[in-house]
């Protein structure tokens, strides 16, 4: 069955998620009329200094993730990239320390550069496991400091999406309806600027 893995989410991503790729950074646009932006810190500051810091963005971060996830098994999604579909990350981050069971299962390729050199290919990394509120700190934290980037989180149906980044969260939920009840329950977090950015 795990060697089917990578295949399997594929195929299910193909299905569900027809819009595009698994690439967090595009969620945003592609399901906009499901989309919220939760910011992680007061005042929409982008990083932590200090534990007190730390403790407020871990505690939005895994406030929103048991909203969406209590009592279910999530894919847990790290990200590298490479010059070469094969070749080594091109950027050292702590991903397969923070996340030893990713099992790679989808490459997305640019290589609308005829220079090859321009190349990049972004390689995902998925795990499957109960979600469990502070299960993901240590990963948490990373986002947060910027360590590592396009990481997301999803039910395993795939029909919400809760993508940490170095100043919040991006969340896609199975319909407007949903977005706006979860985006009533943290008015205090979402950003004062009219596009939620």
């Amino acid at each position: 069955m795990k060697d089917r893995f990578p295949d399997t989410l594929a195929a299910l991503w193909r299905a569900r998620r027809p819009s595009g790729p698994p690439v967090a950074h595009t969620f945003r646009s592609a399901y906009a009329d499901r989309w919220v932006r939760f910011h992680s810190l007061p005042g929409s500051k982008r990083y932590p200094e200090g534990e007190d810091e730390y403790a407020i963005a871990l505690h939005r971060y895994n406030t929103v993730l048991d909203e969406l996830f209590s009592g279910e098994e999530v894919y847990v999604v790290t990200t590298d990239w490479s010059g070469t579909p094969d070749g080594p990350a091109a950027f050292p981050t702590p991903r397969r320390e923070l996340h030893p069971n990713g099992v790679h299962w989808w490459t997305e390729s640019d290589e609308d550069d005829p220079d090859p050199a321009f190349h990049t290919h972004t390689r995902l990394y998925a795990d499957r496991r109960p979600w469990q509120r502070g299960g993901l700190d240590a990963l948490l934290r990373a986002v947060a400091d910027e360590a590592l980037v396009e990481v997301f989180v999803t039910d395993t149906e795939l029909r919400r999406i809760h993508h940490p980044y170095d100043g919040g969260a991006d969340v896609v939920l199975a319909k407007p309806g949903e977005r706006d009840r979860l985006r009533g329950c943290h008015v205090d977090w979402l950003s004062s600027h009219p596009s939620g950015l």
